[in-house]
C-alpha cells in the first residue's frame, strides 16, 4: 500500500513553504536517508531526507509550487515492487508553462506576462542581481523552466541584444515576496510598534584592535580575521561580564541565559539572516573566524540548517564593511539587545588637552527597555570598550 509523503516542518514556527526542487524523479527507487526533496522556508532552503526505502510513485505537487501548507500530501510512495493504483494518484497541478522566446530574441531571452513570477535557484537570483539580469527576460534550462546559474550567465553573455526585444509595458517590476522577506517584514513591524526601543552610542578607538588583528593574520598561517570576528568576540565576553544583557523579554517572566550565543546579522539573496555563533565566549577567534565564514557562505546560498540561525541571546549587526559610520538597528525580538557597529574611520580627537588623530568606531546598542535598563546596557557598552581598546583578552 502506498505511503503519503507530506509537507514536512523543518522548523518550529514553519506554517508552509515552497518546493524547490525534487531530487527522484517518479519511478525512482528511494532509500531511507536520501535526499528526496527540498523545499524553502523563510530562511534556508532545507534538504528532506525519505524516511523510508520503496518507489517515488507520484509527485503530486510539483516543483516550483510556492505555499505549500505544513502536513500537505504532496508525493505518494510506493513499496519496492508495488504500483501505485491510479485512483491513488491525484491529477497533478498544473505546472506553469514557460513562453517560448519571440523569434528575434536570443536563445536565453523570453518574454513572460507582467508579474509573472520567474522560478529560479538562489544561487541563479543572486549571480542576476550581480551581472544586472533581468530574470524575467531568461529563460530557463532547469525542470519545469527553473532558471539556472548557466541560463543567467548565458543571457549576460547576450548583453544588450537579450534585452532589446523588452515588451512594451510598465516602467517598473514587482518582485513578489519571499518567504524569508515575507517574515522579515513582519518580525521587524511587530518588533518597531510593540517594543520600546531606546539607543545607547560609544566610540571606540580601534587602533590597538587594528594592529593585533593584523600582526595575528602575518604570524599565523592560514588565519584572516576579520574586524567583525573581534567583534563578536568582544560582545560575548562583555555579555559574561554583563550577563543581564544575555536576556529576551517574555510575558510572564525576564529569560536570562546562561549560555553566550551570539546572532550575527547576514545579508542573503532572500534576505537578512542570523547565524548562531554558539558559546562565543568561549570560543577562540581562530574557531569564531572559520565559522562565520562557513555560516556566511551558506547563507549566500540559503543553505543554513534551522538550528545554526534559530535562537540567540544577543545579535550584532555590522555594517561597517560597506562604509556606514553610524546606524541605529531593530531588536531581533525576543531578544533584548542588539549591537549596531559602523565603519573603523580616522577621526580628530582630543588627548590630554591637544588635538589627535584616532581611528574610532562607532557603536550602537538598541536595548527593549522593558529588560533592560538604561544603566545595565551603559554597563555592558563600558564593558565592550574596554575589551575593543584593550584587545589583548581577546586572544587568550
Amino acid at each position: 500500500m502506498s505511503t503519503e509523503i507530506l509537507m514536512p516542518a523543518v522548523a518550529p514556527s514553519m506554517t508552509e513553504g515552497n518546493i524547490v526542487r525534487w531530487a527522484k524523479k517518479e519511478g525512482d527507487p528511494v532509500k531511507q536517508g536520501e535526499v528526496l526533496l527540498e523545499i524553502e522556508t523563510d530562511k534556508a532552503v532545507v534538504e528532506v531526507e525519505a524516511q523510508q526505502d520503496g518507489v517515488l510513485g507520484s509527485i503530486l505537487v510539483p516543483e516550483g509550487t510556492s505555499g505549500v501548507k505544513v502536513a500537505t500530501v504532496i508525493a505518494l510512495l510506493a513499496g519496492k515492487g508495488e504500483k501505485v493504483p491510479a485512483a491513488a494518484a491525484p491529477k497533478q497541478p498544473a505546472r506553469a508553462a514557460v513562453q517560448p522566446p519571440a523569434a528575434a530574441a536570443p536563445a536565453h531571452a523570453v518574454a513572460r506576462a507582467p508579474g509573472e513570477r520567474v522560478f529560479a535557484s538562489p544561487l541563479a537570483r543572486r549571480i542576476a542581481r550581480d551581472l544586472n539580469v533581468d530574470l524575467a527576460r531568461v529563460s530557463g534550462s532547469g525542470p519545469n523552466g527553473r532558471v539556472l546559474k548557466a541560463d543567467v550567465q548565458a543571457a549576460s553573455r547576450a548583453g544588450a541584444t537579450a534585452l532589446a526585444a523588452r515588451p512594451a509595458g510598465p516602467a517598473y517590476e514587482d518582485i513578489p515576496h519571499s518567504n524569508t522577506r515575507r517574515v522579515i517584514a513582519q518580525r521587524l513591524a511587530e518588533a518597531k510598534r510593540s517594543v520600546p526601543h531606546f539607543y545607547l552610542t560609544i566610540d571606540c578607538e580601534v587602533d590597538a584592535l587594528l594592529a593585533a588583528r593584523t600582526q595575528a593574520n602575518e604570524m599565523v598561517a592560514g588565519l584572516k580575521l576579520s574586524v567583525n570576528d573581534l567583534v563578536i568576540k568582544a560582545a560575548a565576553l562583555a555579555l559574561r561580564k554583563v550577563p543581564a544583557v544575555n536576556a529576551a523579554w517574555g510575558e510572564n517572566a525576564i529569560r536570562r541565559f546562561r549560555d553566550v550565543d551570539v546572532a550575527v546579522a547576514v545579508s542573503a539573496p532572500s534576505g537578512l539572516v542570523t547565524p548562531v555563533v554558539r558559546n562565543a565566549d568561549a570560543k577562540s577567534l581562530r574557531e569564531i573566524s572559520a565559522e562565520m565564514k562557513e555560516l556566511a557562505a551558506r547563507a549566500q546560498q540559503s543553505r543554513l540548517r534551522p538550528d545554526e540561525y534559530q535562537g540567540g541571546g544577543f545579535t550584532v549587526s555590522n555594517l561597517g564593511m560597506v562604509g556606514i559610520r553610524e546606524f541605529a538597528a531593530i531588536i531581533n525580538p525576543p531578544q533584548a539587545c542588539i549591537l549596531a557597529v559602523g565603519a573603523s574611520e580616522q577621526r580628530p580627537i582630543v588627548r590630554d588637552g591637544a588635538l589627535a588623530v584616532a581611528t574610532l568606531m562607532t557603536c550602537t546598542l538598541s536595548v527593549d527597555h522593558r529588560a533592560v535598563d538604561g544603566t545595565l546596557g551603559a554597563a555592558f557598552l563600558a564593558a565592550f570598550k574596554k575589551l575593543v581598546e584593550s584587545p589583548i583578552a581577546l586572544f587568550l
